[in-house]
């Protein structure tokens, strides 16, 4: 027994031996195998918030027994330390506002580049507490964007962009492809924080797909300089960034459709776009010839056209984008095409007009061609030189022109009182009053062509330091255009004894060509530099200085009898002229969690000089002018939480008066309107102040916005018509007796310039939104009022003009199934104008609304789709002498409907009909008032036809963007990080 354990035991030790001698080789092994430690290596990573927006500016610390280093991190939230002696070692990253963050790295010692996981940073309140939110909010309020996640509005396959739009709190969209929010127009469109295209926004949301977009962002953009440094100038542009979802970020999408119809109407669309991350290749083209000016449930519009004067149009616009990313450094994004635009049209107009000496009545009708055609390209040019310095360059060219013809006839009948000098009041006779009686009748013909070249280019370069809020820009752009224009000008005039056309007592020709060139070139710099004094404040001085060099010449001829033409050197025209406006800002920015405040001062000196041709003298005269002004800077916001924000703004916007408006002497280029310059004019000063109030209630659903504005001119440029009255033929017999007729007259116009104090614009907007059932059901409820008091002179007396808008509306979203779509909507609008000038002229326009479309599926392929509209219409208006005229009265009933059939696996084929105007009731009746007059305009269009053709829809995608085996992290705007 004793031996079998003896043997036992040797074996052990045996195998113990062999064993450990085995692992000692095996760690030899194992050390000789693995690479040697690096002295030094590059350690790179990226600064994010919870709700994955990189933190720029973020203050980052790397600290170990061999290294001290800081740095920034840039415009992308990247940080990069070179040199790094140690693999371990302690980082510490602060930003404004989060709470600091440090963190232990042990890392492997023979890896050269070292890329850290992302740094997370909280918030460093707990604003978030005060709402309890189920998942993340649809709607976030940032200090400049509105932010929609598009995953929560649910639209059928193949939707575009402009159907989700319409499901989105806030939105309004056109037929035509406009698109407001909250009542303010979307002017520019971007795509992944790039501008589209050509930045057309029609083009934009009719052709993006739907299905491939994250987040809707609705952005006061105040440009590229202030997205860098953070620091606001100016009045922003209201833009729509729209970002895709990660894996719809690497594919290609298409949509094609091909209709036409009778009456030679026809729809051609082509949209292709290629997307790998920050790369995109699209094409766009139109060739559409359709009817523009039909009214459209929300907005005018009208069956994929362009809007305007009501007729046809035929419109070509291919446009083609390309956006790359070149390494993490540099980037461009570049867009071209061309437009052809062709449209006919015809109206319909008449009124009444009054002023302290005259009332009277009068009518055109008239039918317009316009041939335009243009092309464009620009290119931007994006260079990120390190973690600190920024440049971008852009230059642009573009060449359109314009060629138009048109017929019109114009009957005015105009009695004009004689005034007593003695009282300055009209004179009466017999309780009559004494006046002279005009009766004009003009038909004519006018051609113009008016091509225009114009190119520039923009350069800016941004610095950031690395003490957090430390940054200065410098920022050069140069622009010139050169517009021409060339008029024919055909008209026989004649005047008529009384409101008959039986008796002419004058008749003349008027054959005039006119040829004008105008050479603008602008430049202006801008150069911004902040420095910060508190954790959250900062000192920001900017100036910007914008020099208008203008050069417009001009001359006439006369064509005589014998069709020669005779150039006229009393009607020649040239003058160049300068104005330079400058800026400077001094104010103080509080940028705190909650809080942003801009308060400061802006000195502004303008100057403008020129000198101009007098004609009659045949010698030039110059113009110098001075003005400088001391204005208020205030910008503030507050946001209680991401859902929840208010903030008030102050704006200031000087307006130069025209040259032509300061030239010292008469102008009588146009006989029946001489024009008497006013050198003594001052520029215009409008100062705006504008609130918004935004709260979104995630758990209810429930969305309310309000917006409140105002605005005041100073020095408004205006104008004082003066009536002049030449006799033809003298009264007969005594006013207020029988036989007697007034004295036949001629009527021209003296148009003075003056400033006048005191025009004023308040108003105000709200939109509320409350979605139920899973967004099933959406009640939309949205009204705007506003009040416009405008002052003008007319015969050397001081008048102006008063109006009172109301407009409301209810529009109710209904989708009970995904089956079916209704979407009725009431709406009232009312408008009242008044005036001061004799007799108390007024209008009166009331357009109550019914309206209803929508669609219906069935059989999972089938569709059909309609939309109605009904309008009450109701003008009532009071001449010149006070006395009402009879109501006018419409009330059309607008149908349009349509039926697909969709084919294929996905429902990529579709064929369409569609079939518009059914009830051939679409015209207008539109009512406008202006200074002493109100304008009737009744129009209508061939607009009842029909479209039968077909739309494809394809789409491939290839999974998320990836760099270096890992997924490409992104932008707050949608763009990619290049590492």
């Amino acid at each position: 027994m004793k031996t079998r354990i003896l043997i036992i035991l040797a074996v052990i030790l045996c195998s113990g031996k062999l064993l450990a001698q085995n692992n000692f080789q095996r760690s030899q092994q194992r050390q000789q195998s693995l690479p040697p430690p690096v002295p030094t290596r590059q350690v790179s990573g990226i600064v994010k918030d919870k709700s994955d927006a990189t933190l720029p500016g973020a203050v980052v610390k790397l600290e170990s027994p061999k290294d001290t280093m800081s740095t920034a991190t840039n415009a992308d939230g990247v940080f990069i330390f070179k040199n790094v002696k140690s693999a371990s070692f302690v980082l510490s990253v602060s930003s404004l506002g989060y709470k600091s963050k440090v963190q232990k790295m042990l890392n492997n010692d023979a890896i050269p580049r070292l890329t850290l996981n992302p740094v997370v940073l909280e918030s460093a309140t707990t604003q978030l507490k005060e709402v309890v939110v189920n998942g993340t909010p649809s709607i976030v309020y940032k200090t400049d964007t509105i932010e929609y996640r598009a995953t929560d509005y649910k639209v059928r396959p193949n939707a575009t962009l402009d159907e989700l739009l319409k499901k989105m709190e806030g939105f309004e969209v056109g037929s035509d492809g406009s698109v407001t929010h909250q009542g303010q127009a979307i002017t520019k469109v971007k795509l992944n924080g790039k501008e589209y295209g050509t930045g057309d926004v029609a083009q934009a949301v009719q052709n993006l797909p739907a299905d491939i977009i994250e987040k809707a962002q609705v952005v006061d953009d105040y440009g590229d300089q202030a997205a860098h440094t953070g620091i606001k100038s100016g009045d922003p542009q209201k833009i729509l960034n729209v970002t895709t979802k990660a894996d719809r970020s690497v594919g290609t999408t298409g949509r094609l459709t091909a209709q036409a119809g009778d009456h030679d109407r026809y729809n051609g669309q082509l949209f292709v776009q290629r997307i790998n991350a920050n790369q995109q290749i699209g094409l766009i083209g139109n060739v559409q010839n359709l009817v523009t000016g039909i009214a459209s449930t929300g907005t005018a519009g009208g069956n994929g056209g362009t809007g305007g004067s009501p007729g046809t149009a035929l419109r070509i616009a291919p446009t083609v984008t390309y956006r790359d990313q070149y390494g993490p450094k540099v980037q461009i994004n570049s867009g071209a095409g061309f437009t052809v635009n062709n449209r006919n049209s015809v109206s319909q107009s008449y009124g009444n007009q009054s002023t302290s000496k005259s009332f009277g009545t009068f009518s055109n009708n008239g039918s317009n061609k316009t041939n335009s055609n243009g092309r464009q390209a620009n290119v931007e040019l994006d260079y990120q030189i390190d973690s600190l310095n920024y440049l971008q360059v852009q230059p642009s060219y573009s060449y359109s022109t314009t060629e138009t013809s048109s017929n019109s006839s114009q009957d005015n009948v105009t009695h004009t009182y004689v005034i007593d000098p003695s009282t300055g009041q009209p004179t009466y006779v017999n309780g009559v009053p004494v006046t002279t009686f005009e009766h004009r009748v003009t038909t004519g013909v006018q051609s113009t062509k008016a091509p225009n070249t114009a190119a520039g280019a923009l350069a800016l370069f941004v610095h950031r330091f690395r003490t957090h809020n430390r940054a200065f820009s410098f920022q050069a752009s140069y622009n010139w255009s050169n517009t021409q224009s060339n008029t024919d000008y055909n008209n026989d005039i004649r005047n008529y004894a009384d409101s008959t056309r039986n008796t002419l007592v004058k008749d003349s020709l008027a054959h005039t060509l006119k040829y004008s060139t105008n050479i603008t070139n602008t430049t202006r710099v801008s150069s911004t530099y902040s420095e910060p004094v508190s954790e959250y404040g900062r000192l920001v001085f900017n100036g910007q200085m914008t020099h208008n060099d203008h050069n417009v010449n001009s001359y006439t001829q006369l064509v005589g009898p014998d069709g020669v033409a005779h150039l006229v050197d009393t009607l020649a025209q040239r003058y160049n002229y300068a104005t330079t406006d400058t800026r400077l800002y001094f104010n103080y920015q509080y940028q705190g969690t909650k809080v942003n405040l801009s308060l400061g001062v802006l000195f502004e000196p303008y100057k403008l000089s020129g000198s101009k041709l007098n004609a009659s003298a045949g010698q030039n005269v110059t113009i110098t002018q001075n003005v400088f002004q001391v204005l208020p800077v205030f910008r503030f916001s507050y946001s209680w939480s991401r859902t929840e924000r208010i903030s008030l703004n102050y704006t200031s916007n000087i307006n130069e008066p025209q040259f032509y408006q300061l030239q010292p002497y008469t102008d009588r280029t146009n006989a029946n309107n001489i024009i008497v310059g006013n050198p003594n004019l001052k520029p215009s000063l409008v100062n705006g102040l504008n609130l918004q109030y935004n709260n979104y209630f995630p758990n209810s659903r429930f969305n309310i916005s309000v917006n409140g504005n105002g605005n005041y001119t100073t020095n408004e440029v205006t104008t004082n018509v003066v009536q002049v009255t030449q006799v033809i033929t003298p009264a007969v017999g005594t006013p207020g007796t029988p036989g007697y007729k007034p004295a036949v007259g001629k009527t021209y116009n003296v148009t003075n310039f003056v400033n006048l104090t005191g025009d004023e614009t308040i108003g105000g907007s709200y939109n509320i939104s409350k979605q139920l059932a899973d967004r099933k059901y959406n009640l939309a409820l949205n009204g705007s009022v506003s009040y416009n008091y405008n002052t003008y002179m007319t015969n050397n007396q001081l008048a102006h003009t008063t109006g009172w808008y109301f407009n409301e509306r209810f529009g109710p979203r209904i989708n009970p199934s995904d089956n079916v779509e209704i979407n009725p909507y009431v709406s009232t609008a009312l408008g009242r104008n008044f005036n001061t000038t004799l007799g108390n002229p007024s209008s009166t326009q009331v357009t109550n609304s019914l309206a209803i479309d929508g669609r219906f599926y069935f059989f999972k392929t089938f569709n059909i789709h309609y939309d109605a509209r009904k309008q009450f219409i109701n003008l009532t208006q009071q001449n010149g002498n006070g006395i009402a005229t009879p109501s006018i009265t419409a009330s059309p009933l607008v149908i349009d409907g349509g039926f697909q059939k969709e084919f294929g696996q996905k429902r990529q084929f579709t064929v369409t009909f569609d079939v518009f105007d059914i009830l051939h009731q679409n015209n207008f009746l539109q009512q406008t008032a202006q200074n002493g007059g109100v304008t009737n305009t009744i129009s209508s269009s061939l607009s009842r036809y029909f479209l039968i053709g077909f739309r494809l829809n394809l789409q491939k995608w290839s999974g998320r963007p990836m760099r270096g085996g890992k997924e490409m992290k992104r932008r707050g705007d949608g763009s990619f990080i290049y590492n």
